[in-house]
C-alpha cells in the first residue's frame, strides 16, 4: 500500500507532518522500535513506529533518521506520549533526509496502528494490482517467487524474471542472455531499456530490487518483457510492488539469521582465532558443509560494500558449492567442499570479472586457497587471505589470485597441521606480544620491519622514525626475550615464518 493510504484509515488518526511529495512510496510492513540504530532489523519499505525513547538530546534525531534513510525505510511515525508532540529536531531531521513523518496521537496504541495496516496489506481491493501482490506475499514463503511471477504472467500477460548480480536466474520462465546482467551492472540509471540481442525487435526493461539501499553489485534485479516507458501508471506501480516482494524473498534467503548461517560465522571466527583443531572440526560437522574429505577457502574484500553485502555477494559467487561463510575484520571468508571437477577458480574468476561493471569505481579482491583436509582449515584460510591481499595490490578493479600464484613459503605453511603452526607461532611471538602489551612497546612491529629491510639498521631506523641506538636496544630486547640471535639466518627465517602465520 502507498503512504497516502495511511491517511484514509479512520481508526489511526495519523497526521502527516512532513513529506507531502513522497506519499506515493510503498509500505511493505510495520516495525516498532526505540533502538538508537535499528538498521540491522530493516530491509527497506518499512513504516517505522517509535515512541522516541532513543532521543536523549536533539543531536540524536539526525542520527536516528539518517539510519532510517540509509536502510530505505518508507516513513517514520512518532508517538505523542513522551513529549506531547513531535520535537522540532525530529521534524527537521526528517526533512533533511527525505523521510516522510507521521504523528501518532497519544490515545492510539502502536498495536492498533500495526493491526490496521497489516489488515490492509493482506486484504486490499482485488482491482488494485498492488493489493493483488500484497495478498500474495505469502506465496514467497510458500510457493516461492515463481508463483508470484506466474500470477503476473497469467493475469497481465507480462513475462518477468528475477536475476542475481552474477546472472543466476532466481525465478522466471527460462534462462536469459548474459547481456542482460552486464546491462544491469553497467547501466547509468535504472530502469534501463535493453534490446534483446536474440530478438532485435524485442525490448526488455530492467529494474533494481533495492536500488537505494543495496550496492548494485550485491543486488538482484527484475527483467520485464516490453518497454517500461509505454506502460500505464498501474503497471509501473506493479513493478515497484514486485520489487518489494522480491526484496522480502532476498532477505528470507539470506542465511545470516538462520541457525546454519550463525554456525558458519562462528566456524570462520574459530578458524582465524587460536581455537584448537579439534574444536574447529567438531564445529565443521554442524555447519551444513557435510563430511567432505577436502575443502577450499575463499577470501574476498570490496572497498564500498558493507560486510553483510560482501558476505551475500561471496555466497552468490559460490552458489551451488554449499559455502559456509562469515565475516572477519571487513573480509568475507567462505569454505566450500573441494569437489573433483577442479573448476572452482575458473568459476570465481568468471563471476568476479562479470561483476566489475557494477562496482562503480570501487575494487573487489578475491583469494582462493589450495585443497586441504579438515585439519588444514586454518592454513587454507590464511592462504586465501594472503592471496586476497596479493589480489588487492594489483591495478585491476576486480582481481582473483589462486594458491598457485603464491610465494612458496605460503604454500609450505599451508601444508603444516594447524596445531604445529599454532605452537610454532606462539613459542616465537608470544613473549614479544606480551611484552608489548605490558609495556606499550613496539617489538613485534620492529621485528617485522627489521626483517622486511633484510636487517639494514639504517633503513629500519628510518622507517620506524627512531635513532639507530634505539633500534639496537629493541633488537637486543627481542633476542633476550626469545633466546634467538637475529644475526643468524636460521633465526631470521623462523621469525619471518612466525610473522607470516599471524
Amino acid at each position: 500500500m502507498r503512504l497516502r493510504s495511511l491517511l484514509t484509515i479512520p481508526d489511526l488518526q495519523l497526521e502527516l507532518v512532513t513529506g507531502e511529495d513522497q506519499l506515493d512510496r510503498f509500505v511493505r510492513w510495520v516495525v516498532t522500535t526505540d533502538l538508537p540504530d535499528p538498521t540491522r532489523y530493516l530491509s527497506g519499505g518499512e513504516l517505522v513506529l517509535t515512541g522516541l525513547q532513543w532521543r536523549n538530546e536533539p543531536a540524536d534525531s539526525d542520527k536516528f533518521v539518517a539510519a532510517l534513510s540509509r536502510a530505505g525505510a518508507a516513513a517514520l511515525a512518532a508517538g505523542d506520549a513522551l513529549y506531547g508532540g513531535v520535537p522540532d529536531d525530529v521534524v527537521e531531521a526528517c526533512r533533511r533526509h527525505g523521510v516522510p513523518l507521521f504523528r501518532v496521537p497519544e490515545d492510539i496504541a502502536f498495536a492498533t496502528v500495526t493491526e490496521n495496516i497489516n489488515r490492509v496489506l493482506s486484504t486490499g481491493r482485488a482491482a488494485d494490482l498492488s493489493a493483488v501482490l500484497d495478498r500474495h506475499r505469502q506465496l514467497v514463503s510458500g510457493g516461492g517467487l515463481g508463483s508470484v511471477l506466474e500470477l503476473i504472467e497469467r493475469n497481465l500477460g507480462m513475462r518477468c524474471w528475477v536475476v542475481s548480480s552474477t546472472g543466476r536466474v532466481v525465478a522466471g520462465p527460462s534462462t536469459l542472455p548474459a547481456e542482460v546482467t552486464a546491462a544491469f551492472l553497467d547501466a547509468r540509471r535504472l530502469p534501463h531499456l535493453l534490446t534483446d540481442p536474440e530478438q532485435p525487435s524485442k525490448r526488455l526493461s530492467l529494474f533494481a530490487v533495492d536500488e537505494h539501499s543495496t550496492a548494485r553489485a550485491a543486488d538482484w534485479f527484475l527483467v520485464f518483457d516490453g518497454d517500461w516507458k509505454d506502460w500505464p501508471e498501474e503497471r509501473r506501480a506493479l513493478a515497484g510492488e514486485l520489487a518489494a516482494v522480491v526484496s522480502l524473498e532476498k532477505v528470507r534467503q539470506d542465511d545470516r539469521q538462520s541457525a546454519e548461517g550463525r554456525l558458519a560465522q562462528e566456524l570462520i571466527q574459530l578458524i582465524v582465532s587460536d581455537a584448537k583443531p579439534a574444536e574447529i572440526l567438531s564445529r565443521l560437522e554442524v555447519t551444513g558443509l557435510g563430511a567432505a574429505e577436502s575443502y577450499i577457502a575463499v577470501a574476498a574484500e570490496a572497498d564500498t560494500l558493507h560486510p553483510g553485502e560482501l558476505r551475500t555477494l561471496l555466497r552468490e559467487i559460490l552458489f551451488g558449492r554449499r559455502p559456509a561463510a562469515g565475516v572477519v575484520e571487513e573480509e568475507a571468508i567462505a569454505l566450500i567442499p573441494a569437489g573433483t571437477d577442479g573448476t572452482v577458480i575458473d568459476e570465481i574468476r568468471g563471476a568476479v570479472a562479470a561483476l566489475a561493471p557494477g562496482l562503480r569505481g570501487s575494487r573487489i579482491s578475491v583469494g582462493v586457497s589450495g585443497v586441504v583436509d579438515g585439519e588444514g582449515l586454518r592454513g587454507a584460510v590464511e592462504e586465501a587471505r594472503y592471496a586476497r591481499r596479493m589480489a588487492a595490490a594489483r591495478p585491476q578493479p576486480a582481481s582473483v589470485v589462486g594458491h598457485d600464484e603464491l610465494a612458496t613459503h605460503m604454500l609450505l605453511l599451508a601444508s603444516v597441521p594447524d596445531e604445529v603452526r599454532r605452537m610454532f607461532r606462539l613459542r616465537l611471538l608470544d613473549p614479544l606480544t606480551n611484552y608489548d602489551q605490558d609495556n606499550r612497546a613496539d617489538l613485534v612491529h620492529t621485528l617485522e620491519t627489521f626483517l622486511q629491510v633484510s636487517g639494514s639498521w639504517t633503513k629500519c631506523a628510518e622507517l620506524l622514525h627512531v635513532h639507530v641506538n634505539t633500534l639496537r636496544y629493541r633488537i637486543q630486547r627481542i633476542e633476550e626475550l626469545t633466546s634467538r640471535d637475529l644475526s643468524r639466518l636460521e633465526d631470521r627465517v623462523d621469525f619471518f615464518l612466525a610473522l607470516a602465520l599471524r
